[in-house]
């Protein structure tokens, strides 16, 4: 508002000079004149090239060519306002009275630069005498209820504008091009309404509303305000009160059915949002606009594609990203898009042990948009690969790296805690620290790896990192470790009791008592060495990798019979192989050989030994084993015959 106001003080100054003082002058020469008194006061060169003409009945006005405004001393980047012609009508009657009423402004193709130094100084001061402005300090004139210069504008007509914005403090310049403006402002303290056409990405979007007490917002005050904006995609509107510090206070509507749209058509870009995050943004609450700028929102209520949202939040200034603290409350939370890896909900979907993991690739940008510190309370939470009930997380955002602090996470009988991790900031990575307690696996393991022949309730841990841009990418990636405890369980698919007294495997269930292993997270796969199961009969124990990126497993389980149920006991070693979907479940009847019969193999071979040194005549040297003196009588004589060929 300050900046419009200062511009149309030059305005005034143009028709006061050239319509009250030099009407029987040519135009060339008026607007040579007016032009330097307009650079005396407010100490910018002013230049008016081409055809000026004015008129005296009924409109006291001037039409000029191309208007130059110089810009201030410490910027080099060209005139502060340019126009291909400017048309300014007054009011003869309230010019004589001491007041200023435009008629009639019209513009073509202005051109308009505005600029902050880094030190904080502004273009748009220009000291224009008689003209309060919105943040100033209100003058004793004005105090007295003196106004030297009622301005009133009964209508302006700008076409083709473009308005550029650079901070060079912040090291960043917007423009926009092509803008249209209707503003009508017929009473000086009264309404003022307005409409404008902002293409800042090429769609048009329209942004209209009323100020109803102006004279109050020039002098630093708050008025009744209301705006809509309308866009491709969708719209918002405001209803409340304002001022031009800037400040706000009321009620805040939006509705937007494309969110991607919306944002491309407002210059931002089309960003990619996961399904259930705001493809599409229903909302409402009191939103409140300080000085600093502070932005808050209370008696919030916002609908994210069906999922929604109560609680409060604000937005505060940053360094180099504002800063959104939110306090959030949700009912069931549906966010089954992010476990397809993609902002696609549909790419990457499905049974992941059937179609694999998905490649489609992860767009994490919007990390990088500010920081945050968010608390969630949910009912329940869908991730798409695994749900959960009750849930309570505290997110914190810095520098495109969210940690998520599980607070509580219910679900699958059990709770998890910890820290889960998403880095962006150079790279996509994915990592986390926690502990799950009471967990039923066989409900778990299901929605993890489409395991389900696996019964219990078990503990465990991970600690994890992943990296690359698509789910596939950070599965076969990961690298950490994890470990797993469980009490009495079942595993359904075999029998191992059947199958260690006759052989058979198949069918069946397999009931144990505990389970305990440790595992090695290395390039996708997790290694394990020391998986102990204890069953009421037997025990058994595994070794092999379970192929997490490529979802398959290659995997030695070895049962063995207890001493006193058979002369002694008896492993069977059982192999698993292949998809997580599909594994084959064989004996491994080479490794049971060599574990059960490795005693009677030792005793075959010395008997051997033995029969071959009699056969021989062999003896054994001191310290020498019966093998070793075998095999230097074989080599002795071997090089016997050998030295027989050369004699």
């Amino acid at each position: 508002m300050k900046w419009i106001l200062r511009i149309l003080g030059i305005v005034v100054l143009i028709v006061v000079i050239a319509g009250v003082s030099l009407v029987l002058l040519p135009g060339e020469r008026i607007a040579k004149i007016a032009a330097d008194q307009i650079s005396g006061t407010t100490g910018r060169q002013v230049e008016m090239t081409g055809d000026t003409r004015i008129s005296l009945y009924p409109v006291l006005g001037i039409s000029t060519g191309t208007l130059s405004v110089a810009n201030a001393g410490w910027s080099d980047a060209g005139p502060m306002i340019e126009a291909e012609s400017l048309k300014v009508g007054v009011d003869p009657v309230a010019l004589m009275s001491g007041d200023v009423r435009i008629t009639g402004l019209e513009a073509v193709d202005p051109v308009i630069r505005l600029e902050r130094a880094a030190d904080g100084r502004v273009n748009w001061e220009l000291g224009v005498e008689g003209v309060s402005t919105a943040g100033d300090e209100v003058s004793e004139a004005t105090a007295a209820g003196e106004n030297p210069l009622a301005l009133t504008l009964d209508r302006a007509l700008i076409t083709g504008a473009t308005v550029s914005y650079a901070d060079h403090g912040a090291g960043t310049r917007t423009v926009m091009e092509n803008m249209d403006l209707d503003l009508r402002w017929p009473d000086y303290e009264g309404e003022a309404s307005f409409e404008a056409v902002l293409r800042p990405s090429g769609d048009a979007v329209r942004v209209s509303g009323r100020v109803l007490r102006v004279g109050t917002v020039i002098e630093g005050g708050l008025s009744g305000f209301n705006m809509a904006v309308t866009a491709p995609g969708g719209s918002l509107s405001f209803e409340g009160r304002g001022g031009a510090k800037p400040e706000l206070e009321g009620d805040l509507d939006v509705d937007i059915g494309d969110t991607a749209r919306f944002a491309s058509a407002l210059g931002a870009g089309a960003p990619d949002i996961p399904q259930g995050l705001g493809r599409s943004v229903t909302a409402t609450g009191r939103v409140t606009l300080t000085d600093g700028p502070r932005l808050s929102m209370r008696d919030a209520r916002i609908v994210l594609d069906g999922n929604t949202f109560s609680g409060a939040a604000d937005v505060l200034p940053g360094g180099t990203r504002p800063k959104l603290n939110a306090q959030l409350s949700a009912g069931a939370l549906d966010l089954s898009a992010l476990g397809s890896g993609g902002g696609d909900g549909d790419a990457g979907g499905g049974d992941p042990v059937s179609a694999g993991w998905s490649t489609a690739p992860i767009d994490a940008s919007a990390l990088g948009l500010l920081d945050a510190e968010v608390s969630l309370n949910a009912e329940s939470l869908d991730m798409g690969t695994f749900r959960f009930g009750a849930t309570r997380i505290l997110m914190t955002l810095n520098d495109a790296r969210a940690v998520f602090d599980l607070r509580e996470l219910s679900g699958y009988d059990g709770t998890v805690t910890g820290q889960f991790v998403i880095n962006n900031r150079s790279g996509l990575s994915v990592g986390g620290d926690m502990t799950a307690t009471g967990i039923a696996m066989e409900p778990f393991l299901t929605d993890a790896a489409g395991i389900t022949r696996f019964s219990t309730t078990g503990d465990a841990s991970l600690d994890f990192l992943g990296v690359g841009n698509s789910v596939d990418a950070i599965m076969n990636s990961l690298q950490g470790s994890a470990s797993v405890s469980t009490g009495r369980g079942v595993i359904s698919g075999f029998d191992l009791d059947r199958l260690m007294r006759s052989g058979d495997g198949t069918g069946g269930t397999t009931v144990f008592d505990r389970l305990g292993a440790s595992f090695d997270l290395r390039e996708g796969n997790a290694f394990n060495d020391d998986l102990l199961m204890v069953l009421p009969l037997a025990r058994a124990e595994g070794e092999g990798r379970i192929g997490l990126g490529a979802q398959d497993l290659d995997y030695l389980f070895t049962p063995t019979l207890l001493e006193g149920e058979t002369r002694r006991g008896l492993a069977i070693p059982v192999r698993i192989r292949g998809s997580w979907s599909d594994p084959r479940i064989t004996p491994d009847l080479e490794r049971a050989l060599e574990l059960n019969f490795e005693g009677e193999k030792k005793k075959l071979e010395e008997k051997a030994i033995r029969e071959i040194e009699k056969e021989f005549g062999i003896e054994k040297q001191e310290g020498e084993s019966a093998e070793d003196a075998l095999k230097r009588e074989l080599e002795d004589r071997a090089l016997d015959e050998l030295e027989k060929l050369f004699e």
